[in-house]
């Protein structure tokens, strides 16, 4: 049985019906990759600004990444790149998009992030912090921006330049409008004291807006946000914070992030399927946390779950390290099992079962 979800009572865009989400999701390949960032970059800034934009390591990446079976990434953008250089950030994004379908992969973009450090600034970036997990990533919009109404403007024209300017995109398969909007505090905690006050309350407000912003676009792409933390995210749920609420209303399919065992895994597949929406894991695979490829893969497969997992070749944001890392720094030896992350810097598998366990669920029927 579908139930619905009340939507919140906020300005909206509208929705892709169930059928045509469903519609959309047959025409798909299995969806399998990774969240991107090459290992020359520690954050979205890096990755994109044109001092350090790397071609020659994505397409070395990308090229493994085509090799495993993947055909999917999710990767990461940044405003202040728009603010900056609008027209250069679109540049060496459809450069980065001509090397990803040479590869035979799609890219899903996702526009803002709430994740890990709330002061972003352009310019050189910092080194990684030695032996601790995403050292240097940066959200987007950073939490002087978020506290600032006077800078949504800014976030609505960026929003609506690359949606319009990638939205009839065949690259692009979908748009994650933002990460974890309603996280904080990233590094253990590390990051709470520079959040803006009433981070929650704040996105709760805007993300609905960021939907309609991106929706009077008519992008010829879904558009999602996906949830991840908590415990119950049935239709019935009186969990579900506001945030929560306005990700599963105002999905065109819904995504969502699981770094458990698969016992867990499974039951909020269950939840969702009563959304009646195609589904799609946007995050997934911590080794010490008990999710793995060996079980999430083969629940995937039986579910018809896209699959996208945190982590690809291991480099300067360092996510093969645990989060625990922020308390007790890996720097006098490697953690004894990788968190995240499937090759290393040269290319060799941090696991050879893995690799073949990925290549076994992108060519199976």
């Amino acid at each position: 049985m579908t139930t619905a979800i009340a939507t919140p009572a906020v300005p909206q865009a509208p929705l892709w019906s169930a059928p045509r989400a469903h519609a959309w999701y047959a025409q798909q390949p299995r969806i399998l990759g990774a969240n991107f960032i090459p290992a020359s970059a520690i954050n979205q800034l890096e990755m994109w600004q044109a001092e350090t934009f790397d071609t020659e390591r994505i397409d070395l990446e990308l090229g493994w990444a085509a090799g495993l079976g993947m055909n999917t990434m999710r990767v990461f953008l940044h405003d202040l790149l728009w603010a900056q250089d609008a027209e250069g950030l679109k540049q060496r994004i459809d450069t980065y998009l001509e090397i990803a379908t040479r590869h035979g992969i799609r890219t899903m973009l996702v526009l803002f992030d709430s994740c890990w450090d709330p002061r972003p600034a352009l310019g050189r970036q910092r080194l990684p912090m030695p032996g601790i997990h995403n050292s240097g990533w940066v959200q987007s919009p950073g939490a002087a921006q978020l506290a600032d109404p006077a800078s949504y403007p800014a976030l609505r024209a960026y929003v609506e330049d690359i949606v319009t300017s990638f939205g009839q995109d065949d690259r692009v398969w979908c748009w994650d409008l933002w990460n974890e909007p309603d996280n904080q505090g990233g590094g253990m905690g590390y990051y709470l004291q520079f959040e803006a006050k009433d981070k929650i309350a704040l996105v709760a407000k805007l993300l609905p807006q960021v939907f309609g912003w991106a929706q009077a676009c008519a992008p010829q792409q879904p558009l999602t946000s996906g949830i991840w933390f908590g415990d119950d995210w049935s239709p019935s749920s009186t969990l579900l914070n506001d945030v929560q609420k306005a990700q599963l209303a105002l999905s065109d399919i819904v995504t969502f992030h699981d770094y458990s065992w698969p016992e867990k895994f499974l039951a909020r597949i269950r939840q969702l399927q009563a959304y009646g929406r195609p589904l799609v894991c946007t995050e997934y695979m911590a080794r010490g946390m008990g999710s793995t490829f060996d079980s999430t893969l083969q629940i995937a497969r039986a579910e018809s779950i896209g699959m996208i997992n945190w982590g690809f070749v291991a480099g300067k944001s360092q996510t093969n390290m645990p989060w625990d890392s922020w308390k007790n720094p890996y720097t006098f030896a490697p953690p004894s099992v990788w968190f995240h992350d499937v090759l290393h810097e040269d290319g060799t598998p941090y696991r050879a079962y893995e690799v073949e366990l990925l290549r076994q669920h992108g060519t199976a029927k």
